[in-house]
């Protein structure tokens, strides 16, 4: 009998695995797709040459993660590279808002209105970002915290909603910026605690980057895996998981899926029934002939670029697909250029470029031409740059990946308590009703990204119940 079988080969399954296998329990993956990788995958999806990220491209959580930190992932070929500028975010007169590695410099760029109110609110948190970020992304509710001043002052200023945030500043360009960093995890903008996501993303920026691993996304799911071997693990491809039954004797079953799907396997009934899915999301990978032709210059050296003329068409795109069901008319877009930072992605002088907005979960149309005239206004020239597209929205996002229910790359709606509290509310978020059944999916604090926490925070739990049996 194997002490733990993990379903889904994803960042948080691979992760909850090795943290188990390091602490010398017998442990085996299964997953139902021919490659390991979930959210971290790399594939050639337009021309030959071309290494495309289906999901995620660019990983400011990843290289702050308490959990990937503590792991000798760089022995196994994982290798961070980073643009010149984390992020930008231009405007339709040339001009561009960045996130730089500086906090001067993206205070800067705010300009002289908004630069002291920029530099009071993040500078307090960096130098204790490294306890921050493992206070926040570690056990809730039941952990204590390491620096409780720190996280108090912190959530002071994050647990309002993003608009009140906004209102700090007096001119357009930051209040943009800001808007966009919180529309990366598809909360509107006047939910609880949406300032504390941008200023996640900010202060990761300023703390270590944004970088994009060397390769594509799947070295970062490669070098788990590598690791997990080593330890003794294994991991079973291509093995579709439908009920326990499917699954070989286990003290403990640890599923990095949807709970929807974890209830269906597990015979859990209609525990998940109150879970909610967010919006989805339409995606185009490219591949260009040459860089994309930026007004902005600051956009052309940024690994990330957000595209919304301003926080109001920000924040409208935002409603349009999460509480009016529809698409919108000038969606928000983030785009990541991996090439900017990895040649190594494309053949010589071509690009790899991807860019995503947002739609009705589960929506079904084209959001293609709307996206390229986006993508127009800030680089006019852009459609002249495509050798070849790959477009998937809601319903192709799910059929590559079951966790993203309707499209919703997030795994659950974020809005309200959800955001802190998910997928139930419970001191003990990674248990189910069946006392050897455990779920580690993004779907559990502390939510989406590719980061592993999930999975770490998940594994505590389940190694203490191994111990106590």
């Amino acid at each position: 009998m194997l002490d733990a079988v993990v379903v889904g080969a994803g960042p948080n399954g691979l992760t909850a695995a090795v943290e188990l296998a390091r602490r010398g329990f017998s442990v085996a993956v299964f997953e139902a797709r021919h490659t390991v990788g979930g959210g971290a995958r790399t594939e050639e999806l337009t021309l030959p040459g071309f290494r495309h990220d289906p999901c995620s491209a660019a990983h400011p959580l990843a290289i702050s993660s308490p959990a990937f930190r503590g792991l000798p992932l760089e022995r196994y070929g994982l290798r961070w590279l980073h643009a010149e500028l984390p992020m930008a975010h231009p405007f339709p007169d040339g001009s561009a808002a960045v996130l730089a590695r500086s906090v001067g410099a993206t205070a800067a760029s705010f300009g002289p209105r908004d630069a002291g109110t920029y530099r009071r609110l993040v500078e307090p948190f960096l130098p204790r970002w490294d306890t921050l970020v493992r206070d926040f992304m570690s056990l809730p509710l039941s952990a204590l915290p390491r620096d409780p001043v720190t996280l108090a002052r912190f959530g002071l200023a994050g647990l309002p909603p993003s608009t009140w945030l906004l209102r700090r500043f007096r001119d357009e360009k930051a209040r943009t910026l800001l808007a966009g960093l919180v529309a990366h995890v598809m909360a509107p903008l006047g939910g609880f605690a949406t300032s504390a996501i941008g200023l996640v993303f900010a202060l990761a920026a300023h703390a270590r980057g944004w970088p994009v691993a060397r390769g594509g996304s799947q070295a970062i799911s490669d070098a788990l895996t590598a690791h997990l071997t080593d330890l003794g693990g294994a991991v079973h491809t291509d093995y579709e998981v439908k009920r326990l039954d499917d699954l070989p004797p286990a003290r403990a079953y640890v599923f990095d899926t949807s709970p929807t799907a974890l209830a269906r396997i597990a015979g859990l009934g209609r525990y998940y029934d109150g879970y909610r899915y967010g919006p989805g999301v339409f995606k185009i990978d490219y591949a260009l002939d040459g860089p994309v032709p930026w007004t902005a210059p600051e956009a052309r050296v940024a690994g990330t670029v957000q595209i919304g003329a301003d926080s109001a068409e920000i924040g409208a795109a935002l409603r349009a697909a999460s509480h009016e069901g529809r698409a919108p008319d000038r969606p928000f877009l983030i785009t990541v250029q991996p090439s900017v930072a990895d040649p190594t992605r494309a053949p010589a002088g071509k690009q790899v470029f991807w860019a995503y907005g947002h739609v009705p979960n589960g929506w079904t149309g084209d959001l293609t031409d709307a996206v390229e005239r986006q993508l127009e206004r800030f680089a006019p020239g852009f459609r002249d740059r495509v050798l070849a597209r790959a477009t998937a929205g809601p319903p192709e996002l799910a059929a590559r990946n079951a966790n993203y229910v309707g499209g919703d790359i997030a795994s659950g709606a974020v809005r309200g308590l959800r955001i802190l509290l998910r997928p139930k509310l419970s001191l003990f978020p990674y248990a189910t009703p069946h006392p050897a059944v455990f779920i580690c999916s993004s779907a559990t604090p502390p939510g989406p990204g590719v980061h592993g926490m999930a999975g770490h925070n998940a594994a505590k739990a389940v190694w203490r119940k191994l111990r106590q049996t």
